[in-house]
């Protein structure tokens, strides 16, 4: 909507209405990544890391996830006044590349104990060959 109002070059002037448009199909964008994506940086950090590492794990996670939103939030102006409306079509190819990667790259945990991640990863197509060694359990 934004190109066709705008033109390709973002020169031409908007209209009340077609703004208010926009504005509402941003806020469309921000609620359904809100209520899909967006938690997904909280979730999957905290249910991947095997116990003996999932401190150190969720740190790491959330200082990347810090770093990225203070790189996003601070190149999206610019990127907006560069690409107008393809700042948009860049991002729902992030979604795309995101959503391939869940899909091959991240195991199902749903159902899984803690203490079994190691046998998760271990068993994963790809990370397996990085899981070399399963901890012992210790058990009574």
């Amino acid at each position: 909507m934004l190109a066709v109002v705008t033109g390709v070059h973002g020169t031409k002037d908007i209209s009340k209405g077609n703004a208010i448009g926009v504005l509402v199909l941003l806020c469309f964008y921000t609620a359904g990544f809100g209520w899909s994506w967006g938690p997904l940086t909280w979730l999957i950090p905290s249910e991947i890391f095997p116990l003996k590492i999932r401190t150190t794990g969720q740190s790491i996670a959330v200082a990347v996830q810090f770093i990225t939103i203070f790189i996003l939030s601070q190149t999206f102006l610019t990127m907006l006044c560069h690409f107008k409306f393809a700042s948009f079509l860049f991002y729902a190819g992030w979604i795309i590349v995101m959503t391939l990667f869940v899909i091959l790259f991240v195991p199902e945990t749903k159902g899984i104990p803690l203490e079994s991640m190691y046998t998760i990863w271990g068993k994963h197509w790809f990370w397996r060959r990085f899981v070399t060694q399963l901890p012992q359990q210790n058990l009574p």
